[in-house]
């Protein structure tokens, strides 16, 4: 639990230097996000210095887990793969960095890329297969890792997060980022799945903080026997307009041949 704690420590101070100022005054852990319909409005382009691997076919670019039916001028601006399939573990974990401005725009807008919404979906005609959790930002990519860990714990009062019917679990953090109102009195994320997906690959996920500029979910993953490998995982991300919207999409995708 030590190792926990230290790791997400060092994890908040990291990247802060400038916002430290700006945070004091905006940062707040809101209430957690609640199902609901909409989206937020975004802003200008990050300057990413993640080195794409791949660029993915457009079944895996998210489109599939839109959070609501498309409109005349959705489109897929980019589409790269960040990570491709393997297993981000202790000592290999993912790890991505964008430069964005601070504040990416003035007042009354976000000073953060802002947390929108949550989609899911699944994806078996692929090859590999899989399931997939994907995060749509408002005004920018933000920086994150994407790691295995042994439990989930709460940023704010270091808890444990229970997340029963999980094999393992996967934390994704994402750095410069928020998902609460200027004021700290809301949720942004105006439309989520229930927490409890049960997909066979992607069984749940749960928000585990979201202050001083550091936003992060565990990801439950199933697993059905003990001799199954680790889960690999890939992420893509994806920059588009959507319902009118200009949208940065982080997506986390779980291989699930072992379910097929």
């Amino acid at each position: 639990m030590d190792a926990i704690r230290n790791r997400r420590a060092r994890s908040r101070t990291a990247g802060l230097g400038t916002l430290t100022l700006l945070l004091v005054m905006t940062a707040c852990t809101p209430p957690a996000p609640q199902p609901s319909a909409g989206s937020q409005p975004a802003s200008q382009s990050p300057t990413a210095s993640a080195s794409p691997t791949a660029s993915p076919s457009p079944s895996a670019t998210g489109d599939a887990d839109e959070t609501a039916p498309p409109q005349p001028g959705d489109k897929v601006i980019s589409s790269t793969v960040t990570h491709d399939w393997s297993v981000p573990g202790p000592t290999t974990p993912f790890h991505t960095d964008h430069e964005n401005p601070v504040p990416i725009a003035p007042p009354p807008a976000a000073p953060l890329p802002t947390l929108s919404a949550i989609g899911a979906g699944q994806h078996p005609a692929d090859a590999p297969p899989y399931d997939q959790l994907s995060f749509r930002f408002a005004g920018g990519f933000p920086s994150y890792d994407v790691e295995m860990v042994p439990e989930l714990v709460d940023d704010g009062s270091g808890l444990p997060i229970p997340m029963p019917g999980t094999g393992t679990l996967l934390e994704v953090t994402f750095r410069g980022a928020q998902a609460h109102t200027a004021d700290g009195t809301a949720s942004t994320v105006t439309s989520a799945p229930p927490p409890a997906i049960g997909y066979p690959a992607l069984t749940s996920y749960a928000p585990a903080g979201d202050f001083e500029g550091v936003l992060s979910y565990g990801i439950g993953v199933g697993r059905p026997m003990g001799t199954i490998p680790e889960t690999k995982v890939r992420v893509i991300e994806v920059e588009k307009i959507e319902q009118g919207q200009h949208l940065y999409v982080v997506a986390i995708q779980l291989d699930a041949t072992a379910w097929k």
